[in-house]
């Protein structure tokens, strides 16, 4: 089947060129229009993909398979392929809006849901994430103490709301025993060149200040993947 494209998140400045329909009420009954769509998607990106749908041999029977191909802690990078609804996996979610099908795998459900898909002739596909790529697991880190939670807390309500400002935030991954607190970066600070001195001077003081555990803050990010619109 073909291959559309492998789709980057809104917020990455290196979106791919390639969710909110009106859904009637529904019957628990109708497999054809369930009532969680997980995403959304606009007209014009829904008219698009009936397009390029169109050009494929079998159309009918093609939908919409749209994954994750990121790891955790990195930001999100999609992949979307038409292929057979009816040969899709038994733990793939199956979604129909306005005749199409969407095939999402199972366990990208929680990180797609509440996105939306659209379309513009500049941009091409692009989908709208409003959620956090999952933290990455590092062997030999805690995640599940009152520290912790103390961090969680810190960096929703501080340190996220800061480096909004530029598109940017961080995730948390753990901590160690000696008073290290590990984070990613993604969105505006994945790959940008003040990104050392935005976790040390402005990451590192926020935690250590309300935190007495903590003294330090490392970041994990491999910078030389990212994408920075704001520095370049």
């Amino acid at each position: 089947m073909q291959t559309l494209s492998s789709l980057r998140d809104v917020s990455d400045s290196k979106t791919s060129p390639l969710a909110a329909g009106a859904l009637a009420p529904v019957s628990p009954f109708d497999s054809e229009q369930p009532r969680d769509t997980i995403i959304s998607v606009t007209p014009t990106a829904l008219s698009k993909l009936k397009e390029l749908r169109a050009t494929e041999p079998d159309a009918e029977k093609l939908g919409l398979r749209l994954s994750i191909v990121s790891g955790p802690g990195e930001d999100f990078r999609y992949d979307l392929v038409f292929e057979e609804y009816l040969k899709s996996a038994f733990t793939d979610e199956v979604r129909t809006i306005d005749g199409f099908k969407f095939i999402m795998p199972g366990s990208d459900v929680d990180s797609l849901r509440g996105s939306e898909l659209d379309y513009n002739d500049q941009a091409g596909l692009v989908l709208r994430n409003p959620n956090r790529p999952r933290a990455p697991v590092v062997e030999g880190l805690v995640r599940d103490d009152e520290t912790s939670a103390q961090i969680e807390a810190i960096v929703s309500v501080d340190v996220n709301p800061m480096l909004a400002s530029h598109g940017g935030f961080v995730t948390f991954a753990g901590h160690d025993k000696e008073g290290t607190a590990y984070f990613t970066m993604g969105g505006g600070c994945h790959g940008c060149s003040m990104s050392k001195q935005t976790m040390l001077e402005g990451v590192q003081k926020i935690i250590t200040d309300q935190v007495s555990t903590i003294t330090h803050v490392r970041d994990l990010t491999d910078h030389a993947t990212g994408a920075n619109p704001y520095y370049r």
